[in-house]
């Protein structure tokens, strides 16, 4: 009986050994499947590799691991001249799953035409993926995904803030340039949200501190990117946002109703800068007079009352937008994206009790990538896959990252930078974005290198079908129009 005892305890003993072993995840791993996609017509074979790769400190020793998955088109065979795109997706702390599965990459998530999750949970082909010109690899930052910190006494601060993401994050890049003998090939680096506070520092500190240069930024619902903005130019910059989704839900009086819009935004954003932010600068000094006028106006370009506008002193917040201009529907719109509707315990209060559209997304894209990643990409794991991970506290300090890109532009004359909005985007609108871009370029001498497209969806543009087609053949061009011809000098003329 004592060996019967002896043995179920060895049993176990291995069985948690076993478990706590595959619940770590390897330093460095690869696992590579071969694959065929149909993109615009034709046939691209191409190989998937998933895998990780280290992050090391000072002296070399590892103390992270970053999860990726690497796709290369295979009937290719001169890499020189065969883009790379390195692509990030926010948060901080989020994982790279977004873009992945549900914009440039091989395969889709199974969602509806306007974004809505739908089951069976799982993935198809990307008749639109960027792979037919590019190779692309997804990186997840340290605690996304299945990254992890490998070294418990390594400082939290080493990986968790705007610079430091950006320091070790280059390092790593620089490897898997290097390892993939990629140093020849036109690169590109794409960021969504916060990723694109990431990127616009990363092709900085990859220029100045490793000299690796870029062809191409590629800056998807960007954040402010520490660009300079409060106060009034903050709260004005609102309103082509707020007229944008009031015209999605039919929100607005019927002559502008009436109008496609494309009519209505460029009155808008003409009003906001020439009206609405030199009111705003007034603050108190503002006549009575003037202030009933703007409100008059903002009332209705935003479907919001001229009342509760003057209850704001004219800066409505986002989040009291978000719960008022549906509040007699009895619904709420999502920040993330306004064309989302929820509804709260209560209607009333002055802002939402979660985001209608975040919510939506969640359960969808979570049951899809496990599958994919056991059943398709061969990379096995009993870590949970980090959508969002745990990164906090987060140093927000010293943000200059839009700046340094500007910098890195004027540095560059073979790189470019293009930005993709939603115009229903509440967390970082579209009107936003084209104010960080004058102020990458505040003298215009780069305007031939930056380029603004929008659509008419949300923060993840690309889960609207038509957007999806839209605006990856935008990035599409975007690379072709950046690359460079055989010995063309990088010069100003």
């Amino acid at each position: 009986m004592r060996k019967i005892y002896l043995s179920l305890a060895l049993m176990l003993c291995y069985s948690l050994t076993m478990a706590q072993e595959t619940r770590k995840l390897p330093v460095e791993t690869s696992v590579e499947k071969t694959h065929e996609v149909t993109i615009k017509g034709k046939r691209v074979p191409y190989k998937s590799t998933a895998g990780t790769q280290p992050v090391w400190d000072d002296n070399g020793e590892p103390i992270a691991s970053l999860f990726y998955t690497y796709y290369e088109r295979t009937d290719i065979t001169n890499k020189a001249s065969r883009p790379l795109v390195i692509s990030f997706n926010g948060g901080p702390g989020s994982a790279s799953i977004w873009m992945h599965l549900a914009y440039t990459g091989p395969v889709l998530l199974n969602i509806d035409d306007e974004g809505y999750p739908v089951q069976p949970y799982g993935t198809r082909s990307n008749p639109h993926s960027i792979l037919d010109v590019a190779d692309i690899v997804y990186v997840d930052p340290v605690n996304t995904g299945y990254s992890r910190i490998l070294n418990s006494e390594t400082p939290r601060s080493t990986f968790f803030g705007i610079n430091s993401d950006i320091k070790y994050l280059a390092d790593w890049v620089n490897t898997f340039v290097t390892r993939q003998n990629r140093w020849a090939s036109p690169k590109y680096l794409i960021g969504e949200s916060y990723g694109t506070t990431r990127v616009a520092g990363l092709v900085s500190q990859l220029q100045n501190a490793h000299w690796m240069y870029f062809n191409g930024v590629i800056l998807v619902s960007p954040t402010d990117m520490g660009i300079d903005r409060g106060g009034p130019v903050k709260m004005a910059n609102y309103l082509p946002y707020y007229a944008a989704t009031a015209w999605y839900h039919g929100q607005l009086p019927a002559d502008l109703q009436s109008k496609d819009l494309d009519e209505i935004l460029p009155e808008v954003e003409k009003y906001t800068i020439e009206k609405v932010l030199p009111a705003m600068v007034k603050g108190g000094s503002l006549s009575a007079q003037e202030r009933d006028a703007i409100a008059t106006q903002m009332s209705r370009y935003s479907g919001l009352s001229k009342e509760v506008i003057l209850d704001h002193n004219l800066m409505v917040p986002t989040s009291f937008f978000w719960k008022e201009l549906l509040r007699d529907e009895g619904m709420t719109v999502g920040r993330l994206d306004s064309r989302y509707k929820g509804f709260d315990r209560m209607e009333a209060g002055d802002r939402y009790d979660f985001d209608p559209a975040l919510t939506s997304w969640n359960h969808a894209f979570a049951p899809a990538f496990n599958i994919y990643a056991r059943n398709v990409l061969g990379f096995k794991s009993d870590l949970t896959y980090n959508l969002f991970g745990p990164v906090h506290p987060w140093d927000r300090s010293n943000e200059n990252t839009g700046y340094d890109l500007g910098q890195a532009m004027r540095q560059n004359p073979y790189l470019h930078v293009m930005v993709q909005s939603g115009y229903f985007d509440g967390g970082t609108d579209f009107f936003n974005a084209k104010y960080s871009l004058w102020h990458i370029d505040p003298n215009g001498k780069m305007s031939d290198r930056l380029s603004f497209k929008g659509y008419r969806s949300g923060h993840m543009m690309y889960l609207r079908a038509e957007d999806l087609a839209t605006s990856n053949e935008d990035i599409r061009q975007f690379i072709q129009k950046s690359m460079v011809a055989p010995n063309m000098p990088a010069k100003y003329k």
